[in-house]
């Protein structure tokens, strides 16, 4: 019974690896390859995921305000 369980728990851990490994994007979508690891990515187009992306000066400028306008989250 304890190998058993052994075993069982070998192979959780194995297939939560593998899960691991095949999520496409560490950061999440929002993340341009390069960015740094964390809930926060650079502001302006060049950082975010989506290829060719133009951003407007006026998207530019609210975009480099996150976190800062989001003044009622609880981090």
């Amino acid at each position: 019974m304890l190998v058993q369980l052994a075993v069982l728990g070998a192979v959780g851990f194995a297939g939560y690896k593998l899960y691991q490994k095949s999520k496409v994007d560490e950061n999440g979508v929002a993340f341009a390859d390069g960015e740094p690891n964390g809930a926060f990515r650079n502001a302006g187009a060049e950082a975010t995921g989506t290829k060719g992306d133009t951003m407007t000066k006026q998207d530019e400028a609210l975009d480099a305000t996150y976190p800062a306008s989001d003044a009622t989250a609880k981090y």
